[in-house]
């Protein structure tokens, strides 16, 4: 999930403050993906600068703290932050977005066993062996932690370890192809280079 458009997505419920984004997005995405205060400002400042939230100065002499949980104390100088009519549009942009055909992203376990091929068969071999076993362990501890809260997480954490889960069965799938393609493909390069 891209940053932006997750504090779009937040805002879109009404004005908040930016600590407060930093832990709402922590909680919608089961705690997995941890924000730096410091990146929410950066991107709430960017979202300002391209007309898709607008800042509102809170303090005494602005007293709308209607965006304020109880528990957020409200200062001088503090600012809610609201999704203007143009924010609202880009998320709904957002939320159409469909995958298309492109490349798949940079992904570290891709480029590795890529690079390993180019290293030869039994370097490859052994990079997708030990790729195996990592991600085997990591499937089984995901399915562990799975079970022991199957009730007690919330339903973010649980769909994050339900596509952990998947991700790791389908890196195993990926990986049992590239071993299955390996010989042969090296093999018919070999040939063309006779």
């Amino acid at each position: 999930m891209a940053v932006r458009e997750g504090l779009l997505a937040l805002l879109s419920e009404g004005p908040r403050y930016g600590y407060q984004l930093k832990t709402e997005f922590e909680a919608a995405t089961g705690g997995v993906w941890p924000l730096n205060v410091g990146q929410v400002y950066t991107t709430l400042d960017r979202l300002e600068r391209d007309g898709l939230v607008q800042v509102r100065p809170v303090g005494p002499d602005r007293p709308d703290r209607s965006a304020a949980p109880a528990e957020v104390v409200v200062g001088p100088g503090q600012k809610t932050y609201a999704i203007t009519v143009d924010g609202i549009a880009a998320l709904g942009a957002w939320w159409e977005a469909v995958p298309t055909d492109d490349p798949p992203p940079r992904d570290e376990l891709m480029l590795k066993v890529l690079m390993a091929i180019e290293q030869g068969d039994d370097h490859a071999l052994r990079v997708i062996t030990r790729q195996r076993s990592v991600l085997l362990s990591l499937l089984q501890a995901k399915r562990r932690e799975r079970r022991a809260a199957a009730n007690n997480d919330t339903l973010a954490a649980r769909l994050v370890t339900d596509a952990l889960v998947a991700r790791a069965e389908a890196d195993l799938r990926w990986l049992d192809t590239c071993e299955a393609h390996l010989p042969q493909q090296h093999r018919t390069v070999r040939k063309a280079h006779r």
